[in-house]
């Protein structure tokens, strides 16, 4: 599988779209809001230019979108009205993999700019977006040209599934993998952060900053349950549906999600070998698998735990399911899952747990 071209959330509008089932994304991006504030404010107090080049990786489509830029340039505005600074003229570039729904992006720009006219009024007109395609494993800007990095759960992507994987009846790490899974996922990880931060180090200045937020986990054990058991329900579906001849054993067998939740630890641990970028925080927090625990539901099927999860995942998940299975199977291993995950969340906390890192490019 070309992860690279089949590697997105799914596009428009509709029920089962990203853009309809991202809330969970949309409360990590909040968690780390004093984090953005923290590095935007040490990035002021180092330097303070003119115009400012502002990068979203993994922009992904709908609200999120601009909700993460809106967080940033707002940000920016409130520090530099701290330190009685005039707003520079912010430059914002949105970056994903060519497949991502960009024309969702721009048909929202509107609204955008009239959320920020709301908040930051004639300062709105000095804002100016751009949309950049391509893998953030590779360069993507000139030399010395951002000051301002961000990306929320997108760096958990890796940039293929690692080669030579045998995992019968898994689809990604899990409790019954074998160690060289494991070590193959883990190396794969490895390669790939540390291609990212290899190429963010030649684009940004010295001073520079970025806040990067990881799906993660908080244990050293990357099949635990904590990052890998969402996953594990959905191989459950999936297998059933093997079992009743309903999907080709060798092609489930043959299919691997393409991603890793490292640890705070692993995260450190290719910072300093990479030795660009010096660590001001690195953080772990955690947000419910379903958006509306706690919240107002919009309609009594948000009421259902297993509902909201399973249209999550699917949003997801499905680009990736529907080029290797197709799109015949869907309605029914989601219409399984939902019922999985359901019976699972009554008897089990169910979190996802979230690697923060911010870190400042050395001069």
């Amino acid at each position: 599988m070309e992860v690279a071209q089949v590697l997105c959330m799914k596009g428009g509008n509709g029920d089962t779209s990203y853009a309809e089932n991202s809330l969970v994304q949309k409360k990590v991006i909040s968690l780390t809001k004093p984090i953005i504030e923290d590095a935007i404010t040490n990035l002021y107090c180092n330097n303070f230019p003119a115009s400012l080049c502002i990068a979203d990786l993994g922009c992904s489509s709908g609200p999120n979108t601009f909700f993460a830029v809106l967080e940033v340039v707002t940000t920016v505005d409130k520090v530099g009205k701290k330190m009685g600074r005039q707003l520079p003229e912010i430059q914002v570039f949105l970056n994903d993999l060519p497949g991502n729904d960009f024309n969702t992006i721009f048909k929202s720009l509107p609204k955008f700019q009239k959320d920020l006219q709301k908040t930051m009024g004639a300062g709105a007109e000095s804002c100016f977006v751009t949309g950049v395609p391509g893998s953030f494993y590779c360069r993507l800007f000139p030399s010395k040209s951002l000051h301002f990095v961000h990306s929320s759960y997108s760096l958990q992507w890796l940039s293929q599934v690692p080669r030579g994987l045998e995992n019968k009846g898994n689809i990604y790490m899990a409790s019954s993998s074998p160690p060289s899974v494991l070590k193959a996922y883990y190396e794969q990880f490895q390669s790939d952060f540390s291609m990212f931060l290899r190429c963010r180090s030649e684009e940004l200045l010295g001073g520079g900053t970025m806040v990067l937020t990881f799906l993660g986990r908080r244990s050293e054990d990357p099949s635990s349950k904590e990052c890998c058991y969402i996953w594990e329900l959905l191989a459950v579906a999936l297998n059933d549906m093997v079992s009743e001849g309903l999907i080709d054993e060798e092609k489930m067998d043959s299919f691997n999600i393409p991603q890793y939740t490292p640890s705070p630890a692993e995260v450190k641990c290719e910072v300093e070998k990479e030795g660009s970028f010096t660590i001001n925080r690195l953080e772990v927090s955690e947000v419910n698998w379903n958006a509306y625990h706690g919240e107002f539901c919009p309609s009594d099927a948000h009421k259902d735990g297993g509902y909201n999860v399973a249209k999550l995942m699917r949003a997801v998940a499905e680009p990736l399911l529907v080029s290797h299975f197709g799109d015949g199977i869907i309605e029914e291993v989601f219409s399984r899952y939902k019922k999985i995950v359901a019976d699972r969340m009554t008897r089990e906390k169910t979190e996802f747990v979230n690697v923060t890192v911010s870190m400042t490019k050395r001069g």
